[in-house]
């Protein structure tokens, strides 16, 4: 029987690293991210903007402090400090029957966190794509 996506998640992100998403993902992930309008489609750009955040939010202080878990989705709270800002947000996450994630949706707080976030998240992202800086 294969691990609860939830066990596999919190695994990884124990670990820090974000090697096991491509077997943690389904082919039509979707990532809704609180600093960009569309939701962005596919495993591929989905894995990219989850291992941006691991080395964004993946840090000592980083931890999930409330659980909500239903037969196919989960919102886990978490807490972390970055640059002296306390960020608080939660995952939003969804499986299919498989135990894939299909859908990955962050929501953030306060509005300093979002800004700060979106600062990160940019930078991460930009030198994590093809041709970044």
């Amino acid at each position: 029987m294969n691990a609860h996506p939830i066990d596999t998640w919190h695994t990884l992100v124990e670990s820090g690293n974000p090697d096991g998403l491509d077997d943690l993902l389904a082919d039509e992930a979707v990532m809704l991210s609180p600093v960009v309008h569309t939701p962005q489609r596919g495993k591929a750009i989905t894995k990219l903007y989850l291992s941006a955040a691991f080395q964004v939010f993946c840090n000592p202080s980083f931890r999930y402090v409330r659980e909500i878990i239903g037969p196919n989705d989960a919102m886990l709270e978490f807490e972390t400090e970055i640059s002296g800002i306390t960020v608080n947000g939660a995952d939003i996450i969804k499986w299919n029957a498989e135990g894939k994630i299909v859908e990955f949706k962050v929501m953030l707080r306060p509005l300093k966190a979002v800004n700060l976030i979106h600062e990160h998240m940019g930078k991460m992202l930009g030198a994590m794509k093809p041709g970044g800086a």
